[in-house]
């Protein structure tokens, strides 16, 4: 068992692309539990912090057996909110409130329910203490050597990286991260921006549960892969 990382799972309540989405029933059960569920294969529950700022996510959350100890302050829970204030905010009670310090933080996005515990083990048998971050990363099929293009100032269009590739599988392979797993050295957290991170370790995950529920359409791909 993880036992020296603090286990986020930010839900804020509002959502304007999919109104109430972590808490939407999937296959009988709320979006956020599944990412409880995978939390819970690696740690216990006083290691896993739920971040909200709603009390009908606070409510099913602890009617699935896992304490909220606090609710998220309104400021840290609109559009334009930092992640690295809600995590910091998380921390901060942990250590003050509760005593509990960590050298790391993982972030777990709910709308990741496709992440599992073994990914999540996965990922953290990848750390070394000089790291920054350990980040799940799904391959990208938009590359910028060969199908990505930013506009120049005379209106026409150039590839955003020089590159003679006629086909994409040619051009160096581009990772993006899908939001499902984020291990943190807490000292970099701390210190610097999240973009400012410059050791960042990639854990490859693979399309399929890499999905991350924004719209209703992944609402529905979700329930379909689950179900």
């Amino acid at each position: 068992m993880i036992t020296d990382t603090l286990f986020i799972i930010p839900a804020r309540g509002g959502s304007k692309g999919l109104p109430r989405k972590n808490i939407l029933p999937i296959n009988g059960k709320p979006m956020i539990c599944y990412t409880i569920d995978a939390a819970r294969g690696v740690t216990s529950d006083e290691n896993i912090c739920i971040s909200t700022d709603d009390l009908e996510i606070k409510k099913v959350v602890e009617d699935y057996g896992l304490n909220v100890h606090f609710l998220r302050p309104a400021e840290l829970a609109t559009d334009t909110s930092g992640t690295r204030e809600v995590l910091l905010h998380a921390l901060e009670f942990y250590q003050n409130e509760l005593m509990r310090n960590y050298s790391k933080i993982c972030l777990l996005q709910p709308t990741s329910p496709l992440r599992t515990s073994h990914h999540i083990q996965e990922a953290y048998q990848l750390w070394s203490d000089d790291l920054d971050m350990v980040v799940s990363v799904k391959e990208s099929k938009s590359n910028p050597y060969f199908n990505l293009y930013e506009e120049q100032p005379n209106g026409f269009l150039r590839k955003s990286k020089d590159g003679n590739y006629e086909r994409r599988q040619d051009s160096p392979k581009i990772w993006e991260f899908n939001g499902a797993i984020y291990f943190i050295k807490t000292q970099s957290i701390q210190s610097i921006q999240i973009i400012e991170f410059k050791k960042i370790e990639k854990y490859i995950m693979n399309e399929e549960d890499s999905v991350d529920v924004d719209n209703m359409i992944d609402f529905k791909l979700i329930n379909f892969l689950i179900e």
